[in-house]
């Protein structure tokens, strides 16, 4: 079926308190098993590139338009979303690319750099009819650094300053921190749903989890009933890739054609996507 688009995909599921579930693709294979596990859930899907992923693949061109070809021939909703971009060049790529949203990522600044980035960031968006999230907080654990110590400054989202900073930069979603961080591959993290239940209180955009590869399913429950729209994942693909594979190869050492593995690899994803759809968004029909 045709893409759609992510903002259509956070309000739905904003409104039924379930969360458009958002997973990291890098590979072809990573596009083929987000797709095959959401059919499996019978549930709607966002693909989502990475601006560490366009630098890793020479270019944004050549996985967008695969996974613009496999969304297209899906069964379920699918929609593409540009994430933690800081490239305005890629900012300008993205609409023509076949992607509906970005996430543009300045949250390494400090705020008033932030906010004003943002704002042009939005306005550019905006102009090409994209749907855009930011990030206030510092989630930690991007780009290998280090998550952030819970009480560090800046390791949480304000939420009388992510009130102001929605309202004057004009984005459409906001990535907030309550706990989680990128690149965690255990499951141990714990979130801050009190800070959760303000930040919704004070907000009227949905509002996104990063870093959801380290929180329990129980934890990632609590979140979506408490305001969170849209959750990303990208570590655990990566696990189960990499797991899949290693266990393939330690059994066939004398293994040389990488479909063998790379079939393995690719269901072992499919099954985690369809958990996941499964737990935070529901069916279609």
């Amino acid at each position: 079926m045709p893409l759609t688009t992510t903002g259509e995909l956070v309000t739905r599921a904003a409104a039924d308190r379930r969360a458009a579930v958002s997973f990291n693709v890098i590979t072809l294979e990573h596009v083929e098993a987000v797709i095959a596990g959401a059919e499996s859930a019978r549930a709607p899907v966002v693909l989502q590139v990475s601006e560490n992923a366009v630098r890793f693949r020479g270019g944004l061109l050549p996985l967008a338009r695969a996974a613009v070809a496999a969304a297209e021939q899906a069964s379920v909703p699918v929609a593409l979303h540009l994430d933690h971009v800081q490239s305005d060049t890629l900012l300008h790529q993205a609409a023509e690319a076949g992607f509906s949203s970005v996430m543009y990522d300045a949250a390494r600044l400090p705020y008033e750099q932030n906010l004003a980035a943002t704002r042009a960031a939005a306005g550019l968006a905006h102009a090409q009819g994209l749907w855009i999230e930011a990030e206030l907080g510092q989630i930690g654990g991007k780009n290998g650094s280090p998550p952030l110590d819970a009480h560090a400054p800046g390791a949480r989202t304000d939420p009388d300053e992510a009130r102001a900073f929605v309202a004057d930069s004009g984005v459409d979603a906001l990535a907030v921190a309550i706990g989680s961080s990128h690149a965690m591959t255990t499951r141990t993290a714990v979130l801050d749903h009190a800070l959760l239940t303000r930040l919704s209180a004070a907000l009227d955009v949905p509002l996104v989890l990063h870093g959801s590869s380290g929180v329990p399913d129980g934890e990632l429950t609590a979140a979506v009933a408490g305001g969170i729209a849209k959750v990303n994942i990208g570590t655990a693909l990566n696990v189960a890739l990499t797991g899949a594979i290693r266990d393939f190869l330690a059994g066939r050492p004398e293994a040389v054609d990488p479909r063998g593995y790379l079939a393995i690899a690719r269901e072992a994803m499919a099954q985690v996507v369809a958990k996941t759809l499964g737990t935070l968004a529901g069916p279609t029909a």
